[in-house]
Formats: structure tokens, sequence, C-alpha cells
């Protein structure tokens, strides 16, 4: 990478408590794989979008920090325990503040984070202080998927006004999840150039539903 390439940090935040263990799990370890497939044939994500994976159930962990495409390996995911999800926003605050290059007066940093949560279930810690320390580390575009009726969407809605609910965990519904998400990589990795900072996602997958 030139010192002159701005940056696309695509963080995923991923639920792995143990609601998930079983055929969810195998979906999440399937879509990552696919999202890397897509987002290597597109020419201008493969230049500009850098991934990392963030996992929580009882604690939250950075399992791949932010990586360009091409030396991405996938990570090892095992389903198991809570849901800190106020964990894993505190992490990334941290990841945000650590791994995302801020501007200069003499150099344009990395373009405005996007950011896909995904969760079963409902927190099981103080989600409020890691929202705030997100909030301090900085903006970011932030679109949350409940999975599921128990998935708690009135949190998410806290933590932005982007959230989409899927009709459960399973496989049909994660695989179409992570094509979503690839495919809005893809339109906010060629829509910075002519929106700087804003966010263009494509419309939700046949079946989930825009929570309002």
């Amino acid at each position: 990478m030139s010192e002159f390439t701005r940056r696309l940090p695509v963080y995923l935040l991923l639920d792995i408590s143990g609601s998930m263990q079983g055929e969810p799990i195998e979906a999440l370890k399937n879509g990552i794989s696919a999202l890397l497939t897509e987002l290597k044939s597109d020419p201008q994500a493969l230049e500009t979008a850098y991934l990392s994976v963030i996992t929580f159930n009882s604690t939250a962990r950075q399992l791949t920090p932010l990586t360009e495409l091409m030396l991405f390996t996938e990570p090892e995911l095992r389903a198991a325990g809570a849901t800190a999800l106020g964990a894993a926003l505190s992490l990334l605050a941290e990841c945000i503040e650590f791994e995302v290059k801020k501007s200069s007066p003499t150099q344009k940093g990395d373009w405005k984070p996007l950011v896909f949560i995904l969760t079963d279930g409902a927190p099981t810690d103080d989600w409020q202080g890691g929202l705030s320390a997100l909030r301090r580390a900085g903006a970011a575009n932030i679109i949350a998927c409940a999975a599921g009726a128990v998935a708690d969407t009135k949190v998410l809605k806290e933590i932005t006004p982007n959230v989409v609910m899927m009709n459960s965990s399973g496989a049909g519904d994660l695989a179409r999840f992570f094509t979503w998400v690839s495919a809005s990589v893809k339109i906010t990795s060629k829509a910075f150039d002519a929106k700087p900072g804003g966010l263009e996602l494509p419309p939700p997958p046949q079946g989930f539903i825009i929570v309002p």
C-alpha cells in the first residue's frame, strides 16, 4: 500500500455466544470465506478495503487486526459463553483509535470505518459504557443485524439507526447477510470518491426487515 492510499476500514463484530453453536457458527465461517472471495474479485474493494474481525461471547477479542484482503487469514470461531456486546464496542473503540489513520495538515487519513454488528441475543454486560467509549473514539458508519426474534433490536437502535432484522441465525439467512455485507463494502468503496464519508447501502436481502 502506498502512503497516499486511503483505506476503507471494515470491522465485523460477530456474536459467538453459546446460542450460536452448531449451524450458525459454521455459517459464520462460511460467510467470512464468501465475503473474502467477493471482495477480492472487486478491484476497488481489493485496493481500499481492510478487514478486521472482533468476536464477543463472555469476553471480546480482536481475532484479526485490520488487514488488507490479500493477506487476510480466516479466523477460528468457536461458540460458547454469554453476550458481551459492551466489551466488543469498547474493544472496537480501541481498535479504531490505534488502527485507523487520522487526517493531518499534510495528508488525508483513512475513510470513516464501516462496522457490521451481528448478534442473536441481548447484551449481558454494560453495553452503554461500551457505546460511550465508541463515540469518544470518533465517527464510524455502523450497521447492526439482529439474527432472529430474540435479538434485542432496541439496544441495537441505540447504537445505530441502521438496523436490519433477519428471521433466524440459520445458514441461509447468514449467507444472505454476508452477501449483503460484501455488496455494502463494494458500494461504499466506490461511493466515497463521490460522497466522502457518506453511507450508501444496497437494499437488504429478501426477508430481512429494516427496523424503524
